[in-house]
């Protein structure tokens, strides 16, 4: 990139932010509104161990998410971790993939599961059904799609490949609160689906995940095994661990609720923004919008093609950052890379040639129900200016 530093000086100086753009912020309700919706919980001094908070989010999100059975756990991590206890888990190979948070691959790890990594769609960036079953072994147990920035896999062929080989799949769906697909909610799919609602999510209980079953024995399993396998004051039915969401929490997930189709809303106005103001850049290419899929917008992101744009999406990075705008390479470096699994025969770069390309050319763009229409247009018009500056 030969760009002078003067005219980078230039760009930076017209659009640099008073006070820094975060890729996401939490829409927290006044303080006054959680206050009393932690009353309850203080007039009964009950504030863990599912409290009345807890059963009242429980039964809310089953009804908004459109789901019958999910259970609230101190963060997703822990949910994912309880899913592969709930099946029995803790042997053999999981087939994932390596574009996703790493705690994706480390709930394998601590599981003691062998983990495979395998390509992802290039247009989706969700787990590729094809180059999972490329991988499946017979001691395979399970597959963990991710639910790729709220874009639902495809369902039905992983449903195929569980019926075939007889694995289970376990969803991540850390990214898919909201999120329906051909009229359904994208966690009625598979044996299991873990959301997040850490404070980065549109959904937040600060900390928090939920892990939604398909049928009332999972249920109450999933119960177990969060509660220390405790069944009654004098009942131990196995192992377990403390998994679960307290009232503090489980009162900030109440008063979020009641936002959430504000915050999808607004988020939606700021994701059109972006569509109608980066349409045209070159080497700037945008996600489709998938058939059938009711999106949630928790996140933008954009490939950057070095070639056409005429810098690569690192270079772009370090405008925004100087702009003091806090974009992120979601998911750089992949999981593969990390040195506990870098090892991996399934990690060599040259079978993971989709996921490898995105790594070095994603990036997630600001959006939030806090951010304005107009942050986004000078946001988008860095994007533009910096591609315009590299061809004069």
């Amino acid at each position: 990139m030969n760009l002078p530093d003067a005219r980078i000086g230039r760009l930076v100086a017209a659009h640099t932010f008073p006070e820094p753009i975060y890729v996401t912020r939490p829409s927290l309700p006044p303080l006054a509104e959680y206050a009393r919706a932690l009353e309850p919980a203080w007039e009964r001094r009950w504030l863990t161990n599912e409290g009345c908070l807890h059963q009242r989010l429980e039964r809310a999100l089953c009804a908004y998410l459109g789901v019958e059975h999910l259970s609230l756990f101190c963060n997703a991590t822990i949910a994912l971790m309880a899913a592969l206890e709930l099946y029995g888990l803790r042997e053999g190979e999981v087939v994932t993939t390596p574009f996703t948070f790493p705690a994706t691959t480390h709930v394998l790890r601590w599981q003691r599961l062998d983990i495979v990594f395998a390509d992802i769609d290039a247009d989706t960036c969700n787990l590729d059904p094809s180059r999972v079953e490329e991988r499946l072994t017979p001691r395979t147990r399970a597959i963990m799609p991710v639910h790729v920035y709220g874009t639902p896999c495809d369902v039905e062929r992983f449903d195929a490949l569980a019926a075939k080989y007889h694995v289970r799949v376990i969803y991540d769906a850390a990214h898919a609160f909201g999120v329906r697909l051909n009229g359904q909610s994208a966690l009625r799919h598979g044996d299991a689906s873990v959301l997040s609602f850490h404070a980065t999510k549109l959904f937040t209980t600060g900390e928090g995940g939920a892990l939604a079953v398909p049928d009332a024995e999972r249920h109450r399993q999933a119960y177990l095994i969060k509660n220390f396998g405790i069944a009654g004051e004098e009942s131990v039915e196995g192992p377990g661990i403390n998994g679960k969401m307290s009232e503090l929490q489980a009162a900030l997930g109440l008063v979020q609720l009641e936002q959430a189709d504000e915050e999808i809303a607004r988020r939606r106005v700021l994701s059109q923004c972006y569509r109608r103001m980066l349409a045209d850049i070159p080497g700037v290419c945008l996600f489709g919008e998938r058939p059938g899929v009711q999106p949630n917008h928790a996140y933008f992101p954009v490939r950057i093609n070095a070639e056409a744009y005429g810098a690569g999406r690192d270079a772009l990075h370090d405008v925004f950052r100087r702009c003091n705008v806090h974009v992120r390479k979601y998911f750089y470096p992949l999981c593969s890379h990390f040195a506990c699994y870098a090892g991996l025969p399934s990690a060599d770069p040259a079978g993971l040639p989709n996921a490898e390309r995105a790594a070095r050319e994603i990036l997630c763009l600001p959006i939030h129900g806090t951010l304005s229409v107009e942050s986004v247009e000078t946001i988008a018009s860095v994007v533009r200016e910096f591609h315009e500056a590299l061809r004069k």
